[in-house]
């Protein structure tokens, strides 16, 4: 199977219809979506697309860019461009195979094809059975499409897999950032392309589709057993970011009738094996991957970036702006393509509030080789006035940071009324922050849109008001339903009353509360309404 020239992904269409096509479809003006069985290889997908489009056909400036924003290639002419790396694209054969070691890895034992799925309980959980909540089995039998699809999705996610089997070169489970139209029904076409920089804003030189600089399975692995093996940024191609291959896999097809585990269509052709071994390429240094958030050291940027990766409690308004914009003060740096489209791109739209982009953010959520989650957001993705660009991004710090402190002491005070030691108590609380950021979300983004509206870049007494009580309101409300909820005699209802009103009045009379009060002049906007 050659992942350019046959129809190995599914489409969704205008009309909700659902087809498998070849990549040139995306060009097709009523195809809306992917169409995949799970969230990961949704994301891939995009990935895959994206890189394929920066690689093959990236356009000379931003005019350009906007003429095939506007006007998508004919099928025909999108497939003849992307076929210049159709030697690169082949599943199997005996020449170099996509994402896949030159090496034929025949002493290796060959594993079941479910651990390509990042999720899967390793050998060791088998071992124990302590595959309680994701169950063995979820995929035994994989068609050629699905098994392409695992195996992209493992190499540019990896995390660490034991003893020499590297991470990817965003490191481990890194949270990818893309640019989407507002509008969901935009083709394809339209969400790809959004994320697509032309070569005037990202230089770099003419790739070579031959070379195992661009796609390095093209070439033999560099073993990473000795020191001084690491690749850096300056040893490959810049595009490379998009075709990095940190796992030494090889895929094991058989001839035999059978039904994809994943897709649930009938195959011909099915993948039940891989064979894996460790000491892969390893990527090490600073990377800028086009589609990652970074962080660096403010003191000290001679430092490597680090890639966000997911964390526990998903990705929350409270990250919005540091995914949204660049702040040297705080390290931060948004994905290249988000910064892209803030600089040059947004300028060919005239949109409102309303109207606004969306930035969709998603990624695993790991603990070193386990799988704890995989989180999807979608924010409005805005430009701020240069002239008043630091003011607001000091006022929307405001807003998430009183938020950050009401979380914090409404989790302190449900644990001390659940418990008699709060310090000692063990487990995750992390569903109560979860609940109070998806609570306050629809009312910090009113507070924002307000705060774009003020002229002087200041939040005004009103607005401020206005957050404080949703936030003091969503505070007690959450301690209430963990806490209070229940209606039968307890004998610990002294203890939880107690934590009740030492929470109220947090909210009503802290330090943070008052000093919130001052700066904002709530106290003189309650009188003057009184």
């Amino acid at each position: 199977m050659n992942l350019i020239t046959d129809p190995w992904l599914g489409y969704r269409f205008r009309d909700g219809s659902e087809r498998q096509l070849p990549i040139s479809a995306i060009a097709d003006p009523d195809v809306v979506d992917f169409a995949l069985p799970r969230a990961d290889f949704y994301g891939a997908a995009y990935q895959f697309a994206i890189g394929l489009l920066q690689t093959m056909m990236a356009p000379d400036d931003k005019y350009q860019w906007h003429e095939r924003y506007r006007n998508a290639p004919e099928q025909e002419t999108l497939a003849a461009s992307l076929a210049l790396a159709e030697h690169a694209f082949e599943l199997e054969g005996d020449g170099p195979r996509f994402m896949q070691d030159r090496d034929p890895l025949d002493g290796v034992s060959p594993g079941p094809v479910s651990g390509l799925l990042i999720e899967a309980p390793g050998a060791n959980g088998l071992k124990l059975n302590t595959d309680h909540f994701i169950k063995r089995g979820i995929a035994e039998v994989l068609s050629p499409q699905m098994a392409a699809l695992a195996l992209f999705t493992l190499q540019i996610n990896a995390p660490s897999g034991g003893q020499g089997h590297r991470t990817g070169l965003r490191g481990g489970g890194p949270l990818t950032t893309l640019v989407l139209p507002h509008d969901a029904d935009a083709s394809l076409w339209q969400k790809l392309w959004l994320n697509v920089q032309s070569r005037e804003s990202w230089e770099y030189p003419d790739p070579d589709y031959h070379s195992e600089q661009l796609f390095p399975w093209l070439g033999p692995t560099r073993i990473s057993k000795a020191k001084g093996s690491e690749i850096y940024a300056h040893d490959v191609h810049p595009l490379a970011m998009f075709w990095a291959m940190p796992r030494r896999i090889k895929l094991l097809f058989e001839e035999q009738e059978g039904v994809c585990q994943l897709s649930r269509q009938p195959c011909s052709r099915r993948c039940r094996q891989y064979r894996t071994s460790n000491y892969g390429n390893n990527y090490a240094g600073s990377w800028e991957h086009p589609l990652t958030h970074y962080r660096f050291n403010p003191k000290k940027p001679e430092e490597d970036y680090l890639s966000t990766k997911g964390q526990p409690g998903g990705i929350q308004y409270r990250q919005w702006h540091s995914l949204n914009f660049v702040d040297q003060s705080e390290g931060n740096l948004p994905a290249r393509v988000v910064q892209d489209f803030v600089r040059e791109k947004a300028a060919f739209f005239d949109f409102e509030w309303g109207e606004a982009p969306r930035l969709w953010a998603f990624g695993f959520d790991m603990d070193n080789m386990k799988a704890r989650g995989w989180y999807n957001s979608e924010f409005p993705l805005i430009r701020l006035d240069a002239d008043l660009r630091d003011t607001l991004l000091s006022e929307i710090k405001a807003l998430q940071s009183l938020a950050q402190e009401v979380v914090w002491h409404c989790r302190t005070q449900i644990k001390a009324a659940w418990f008699d030691k709060p310090a000692d108590a063990k487990g995750d609380t992390s569903h109560i922050d979860l609940q109070f950021w998806q609570r306050t979300q629809s009312e910090f983004f009113i507070a924002v849109q307000s705060l774009l509206n003020t002229g002087d870049g200041r939040l005004t007494p009103d607005i401020a008001q206005r957050w404080l009580r949703a936030l003091s309101f969503q505070g007690q409300e959450l301690f209430d339903e963990h806490v209070l909820s229940n209606l039968y005699p307890d004998r610990d209802m002294v203890k939880k009353i107690q934590a009740r009103r030492r929470l109220s009045g947090w909210l009503a009379g802290s330090k943070r509360t008052r000093q919130f009060r001052n700066d904002y002049r709530i106290e003189t906007l309650s009188k003057e309404q009184a």
